[in-house]
């Protein structure tokens, strides 16, 4: 319906002798209203989906003890063998702290005692964070990011344990004080803005354990601690009017569903108004569905975590997930427990050719420092987006995402313009690269990115040989210009 209104209207245009920027200002102009039709009638914008790359940050009070046990196992192999009980008991992430310590015969219980003694309450930790936090550099952080080529920033603004990274107007009501001593939100804010790249914010409007102190220990405990209080529903609002009014931001990131008092759906249209160019994940309103978890209300993007697709996605995704094993800073984890910079770059590669952005996730130390196996990380994957970034922004899925070389080497292909590009994710044995039956007829050219030389090549009925003559990298990535 909404292709067919647009043909006519320019068919008027034409017939009429008027033009048609002035239709495109009164779209743009357009107001949503509070109802789930009219802010469905958003679309993903232009900047999201050419961006491609974002940084998650994970801090908070749970960056200054910076524990977790470094286990290997997923939610999803303890749901199968025990409902979950042995994850949340052996959290991997460090942000869950709180939680982890009040489970009895948890490693972080062990750790804690050991380390902070029987007395030491988790809310002890505000004042060596704020104390912490006094050294921080947003600049320094927002440049970081920049060099390693994302976009936009997502900063948790509020994780479950309450705690704010902004001095708020409503405050906690359980908890004095419970605050940054810093507006951390409004600092990075503004160094986002500067480095050129566009801010989003995180906000935990599902669960809050200052609120609801029930220890999550399986799946169902997540959803029955969200809080049920009309208060904690109006508090939620009133964070993300405030966060929305004071910082402007380009992405609300919520979590874990909200009350069931709570309808965004008021919020969300308020944000589209202010901000036209604004993005809302799928986590907003939750429910379990018969394959997983899903939202009843309209959303931009799907946001799964630690999640690779078979095929390209119709539905612009974006899925986030850490460097290492937390999300949170963990001083137990070490390289080993790291994406290597080749894993990295593949994994973010496969995600774009698929319609998908990454949101990779950073988890500072408590005085706002990038621990540096992750610092290397960035600008590894910085480095090669310098060179190869041509094909990762402001591309769009081609006609396939995935082949493989005659020699098994696994390939991704994204495209733009007259423009489709070929990425490697190994280096090939041999020197000359062969694919079969590509949906592509004919090319005038191919070129290297990473020298800019034209390829030499051979393309017949969809069957390509192409010659490679590479200097070393994690990915090898080709333009082939499209007769």
């Amino acid at each position: 319906m909404k292709n067919r209104i647009k043909t006519l209207i320019f068919s008027m245009a034409a017939l009429l002798g008027t033009v048609s920027c002035v239709a495109q200002q009164e779209a743009a102009q357009k107001t949503f209203k509070p109802d789930n039709a009219s802010i469905s009638q958003h679309e993903v914008p232009a900047w999201y989906q050419d961006a491609k790359l974002g940084i998650f940050i994970h801090w908070g009070l749970y960056s200054v003890p910076g524990w977790a046990k470094a286990t290997e196992l997923t939610l999803e192999e303890t749901l199968e063998k025990d409902g979950g009980l042995t994850w949340f008991k052996e959290n991997p992430y460090a942000e869950w702290y709180l939680n982890s310590l009040k489970i009895d015969g948890s490693a972080t219980q062990e750790y804690h005692r050991e380390t902070y003694g029987e007395d030491y309450s988790y809310y002890d930790f505000v004042q060596p964070f704020n104390k912490a936090v006094a050294d921080w550099d947003p600049q320094a952080m927002a440049n970081l990011f920049k060099e390693a080529g994302a976009g936009y920033v997502v900063l948790t603004t509020k994780h479950h344990d309450g705690f704010l990274l902004w001095p708020s107007e409503h405050e906690n009501p359980f908890r004095e004080n419970y605050y940054a001593s810093r507006d951390i939100v409004g600092e990075l804010t503004s160094a986002v803005s500067d480095a050129g790249m566009k801010m989003g914010l995180y906000y935990s409007s599902g669960l809050d354990w200052t609120f609801n102190d029930k220890t999550i220990t399986s799946l169902m405990d997540l959803f029955t601690a969200i809080p049920q209080d009309p208060a904690y529903a109006k508090y939620i609002d009133q964070h993300w009017r405030e966060l929305m009014e004071r910082y402007d931001p380009y992405v609300l990131w919520a979590d874990i569903g909200s009350p069931q008092a709570y309808d965004p759906v008021p919020l969300i249209a308020d944000f589209y108004n202010k901000n036209p160019e604004g993005v809302v994940n799928n986590r907003h309103k939750m429910e379990i569905t018969p394959t997983g978890f899903g939202s009843p209300i309209h959303h931009d993007i799907l946001t799964p975590e630690d999640t690779v697709l078979d095929s390209i996605s119709e539905k612009k995704w974006e899925t986030c997930r850490g460097i290492g094993l937390s999300f949170g800073y963990n001083r137990r984890e070490d390289v080993a427990d790291f994406l290597s910079i080749d894993e990295l770059i593949d994994s973010f590669v496969d995600i774009v050719s698929k319609n998908g952005n990454l949101l990779l996730n950073v988890g500072p130390k408590a005085d706002g420092s990038i621990p540096e196996g992750q610092r290397t990380r960035l600008e590894g994957l910085g480095r090669w987006l310098k060179q190869n970034g041509e094909a990762i922004y402001g591309t769009r899925p081609w006609k396939i995402a995935a082949a493989q070389t005659t020699e098994g080497t696994e390939v991704r292909f994204t495209t733009k313009g007259d423009a489709v590009y070929l990425t490697l994710l190994d280096c090939p044995e041999g020197s000359m690269v062969s694919l079969q039956d590509l949906p592509i007829e004919s090319a005038s050219q191919i070129e290297s990115l990473a020298t800019g030389k034209a390829v030499r090549f051979n393309l017949e009925a969809g069957d390509l040989q192409l010659n490679f003559d590479e200097p070393e990298s994690e990915a090898y990535t080709f333009r082939i210009t499209v007769r």
